[in-house]
């Protein structure tokens, strides 16, 4: 009898220590503009942030501006490579696809396909040639070619003391004349600062 109650307390002990110890991750769904910061790096938020406020700032300004009353119609603008410049690794191309939704979104300029989809929709055309009707198929050498080009770069300044540490990212972009090579516009967001606490264990 002692052996049986004495079995069955290690079974229940063991159910108890291995529930304790699930690998089972505990997930929460959130809405997507929710704001997370987690380990104080680039996050989702600081993309959208970024891309909103420069192309905000990049088409009101006034060369920009001016470019539609010369001509009669909006630029036609393409984002080009953002480098990383930071300390962390930051998938520089989401920024570049935030930055292209908010031009297209923003009604203030026209946007063409980026240099690497251009290859696959050249290959497309040239396909039409041999394969496509000679109503349908789409003519060589029609593209529209853009009138500036987007570039930039992140960059941050990280300051470190014991357990606290501060992480500010500057985001910088230039509006380029693809013609002239003229700088049409400058400009940046220097808004991003977190402040981090390690517990337990300096940085």
């Amino acid at each position: 009898m002692k052996k049986s109650v004495m079995l069955a307390f290690a079974l229940i002990s063991s159910f108890v220590i291995f529930s304790g110890c699930s690998s089972a991750p505990e997930v929460t769904r959130v809405s997507s503009d929710t704001q997370t910061d987690l380990s104080g790096y680039w996050n989702d938020t600081d993309v959208r942030l970024v891309s909103e406020t420069i192309i905000k700032d990049c088409l009101s300004s006034p060369r920009v501006a001016q470019f539609e009353k010369n001509k009669g119609e909006l630029p036609v603008v393409i984002v080009g490579t953002f480098r990383n410049d930071s300390d962390e690794h930051i998938d520089t191309s989401i920024i570049t696809k935030k930055m292209e939704s908010a031009i297209i979104n923003s009604g203030k300029a026209e946007f063409v396909a980026s240099k690497t989809e251009r290859s696959e929709i050249r290959d497309e055309r040239q396909e039409q040639q041999s394969w496509a009707s000679e109503a349908t198929a789409k003519a060589i050498a029609n593209e529209t070619g853009a009138d500036y080009i987007l570039i930039g770069s992140v960059k941050t300044i990280v300051d470190k003391a014991g357990k606290y540490a501060t992480r500010t990212y500057y985001v910088y972009a230039e509006l380029i004349d693809v013609e002239s090579n003229k700088k049409i516009w400058m400009g940046s967001n220097e808004e991003i600062k977190k402040v981090i606490k390690t517990p337990g264990a300096k940085l």
